[in-house]
């Protein structure tokens, strides 16, 4: 097939906003939807990360380098 077909396919996909086209395509080409990083979580995960970025907004947090120290200390590497 010609390269200048193939950019035309390009093109019209791109332009496209018929649903059914584009999810014809999509089946043709085997692509699966990509699932959300985040919607793969548990609820239980999700809360743990939203107070993690919780705390670090309040500026509840040790440095690297403290946690570093600390261990150190307490296994006296």
């Amino acid at each position: 097939m010609d390269i200048s077909v193939k950019y035309r396919i390009i093109s019209e996909i791109i332009n496209s906003n018929n649903e059914q086209v584009l999810n014809a395509v999509k089946s043709l080409l085997k692509i699966e939807d990509e699932v959300d990083f985040w919607e793969g979580l548990t609820t239980e995960d999700q809360a743990a990360i939203d107070e993690g970025l919780e705390q670090l907004d309040k500026g509840k947090y040790e440095s690297r380098e403290s946690v570093r120290k600390e261990i150190e200390s307490k296994f006296n590497f």
